[in-house]
């Protein structure tokens, strides 16, 4: 294998702080390196990527340095018990950034999901709840942090997003995002917003349900406003989705101290299966002009992606829910590295799933090689 096919990953952790202060055997990058090997080839835990080291000793040496061969479980989790999560996301939005090029025209869905077999009885320690960015345009996590549970996403959002470019994206988040200060934050970095109006925000989400119901009933007369119609049906089941967006928002309470705000939206889901007919409204308020339907509708959807093509990913191709690691950091930098192999796998170009493709990874050192050096 080519000794420098690691070192374009590896130039992101150039600036990692080793928290080994002595008694060090096992270097740093190679540790980093064998992890991230491992779990694309759907290591779940320290044993596990311990076991895939020793499995692949001889080719690894190839390629690493391994002055003391490969290390234990209990050093691979001590390591990373330790590491720093804030420098390793770091890195990690360092990497993903440069995958990502630049942000105008993207969005940016966040959205958080509970380790639940993170929770650590012992010490009184509750599941380790991440937040993570995500670009589906790029099937790329963009950054994450771990928050002590979801009530606490509204003090996390705002320290992640700060991590990120988001000059000339549409940041989607659900209604807890729905907050002053996370709008300005988000129009001070050059972004624009699409966020969802729950019970949360009081009178401005009554207000906003009652105006719009309205204008629905009344078919928008005598209100400026785009509208748009998908249908999609398969396996018994047929979806109708209608948006009607406006730029006539002075009725809104409180819209003068909402930075940037352009439109409100609602949109209306028809579920039909079997014969049984569900009815579901969601109201939004955005940035974006309210004369382009389409667009509000897309980031809508868009948002949806974190959840069917992030979270889902994670726990069918790698069990992220079924993860016991606890000690320390570690659930936090294993998660990590589960999204490091989730975006190197999904920008493998080969058409196959993501649990297919690390099957052959642990088959094939030449397609392994292929997923960790994607494609400029």
């Amino acid at each position: 294998m080519d000794a420098e096919a690691p070192r374009g990953l590896l130039r992101y952790f150039e600036s990692m702080t080793d928290p080994r202060h002595h008694n060090i055997h096992h270097l740093l990058d190679d540790m980093i390196i064998i992890a991230i090997l491992a779990v694309i080839c759907g290591a779940g835990n320290w044993t596990e990527v311990a076991r895939f080291g020793r499995s692949k000793a001889g080719w690894l040496k190839t390629f690493l340095k391994l002055p003391h061969g490969i290390p234990s479980h209990d050093t691979f989790g001590r390591l990373f018990a330790r590491l720093d999560p804030a420098q390793f996301e770091r890195c990690f939005v360092a990497w993903a950034a440069s995958l990502c090029e630049s942000s105008a025209g993207k969005l940016v869905s966040v959205d958080g999901k509970t380790i639940r077999r993170s929770f650590d009885r012992a010490s009184n320690r509750s599941a380790i709840h991440m937040i993570n960015a995500w670009c589906g345009e790029n099937h790329l996590v963009l950054g994450q942090l771990a928050s002590e549970a979801k009530d606490n996403e509204i003090t996390a959002i705002p320290k992640l997003l700060k991590l990120l470019d988001l000059d000339g994206a549409t940041v989607t988040i659900d209604a807890i995002g729905c907050q002053k200060k996370i709008v300005k934050q988000i129009d001070d970095q050059g972004g624009d917003y699409v966020l969802q109006v729950k019970a949360n925000r009081g009178r401005m989400a009554k207000q906003l349900k009652l105006t719009l119901d309205e204008a629905i009933a009344l078919e928008f007369r005598g209100m400026p406003h785009d509208f748009v119609e998908t249908i999609d049906g398969d396996h018994g089941r047929i979806e109708t989705r209608r948006l009607w967006c406006t730029s006539d928002i002075d009725w809104l309470p409180g819209v003068e101290r909402w930075r940037g705000i352009g439109s409100v939206a609602v949109l209306e889901t028809v579920r039909e299966v079997d014969g049984q007919r569900t009815v579901q409204r969601r109201y939004y308020i955005s940035s974006l002009p309210g004369d382009d339907a389409a667009a509000m509708l897309e980031a809508v959807r868009g948002h949806w992606g974190v959840e069917n093509q992030l979270h889902w990913s994670l726990d069918v191709s790698f069990g992220e829910d079924a993860a016991r690691i606890r000690q320390g950091h570690a659930a936090e930098n294993f998660s990590r590295l589960r999204r490091f192999a989730l975006a190197l796998l999904a920008r493998e170009p080969t058409k196959l799933g993501k649990k297919a493709k690390a099957k052959a990874c642990g088959w094939d050192h030449d397609y392994l090689l292929k997923v960790l050096n994607p494609p400029e």
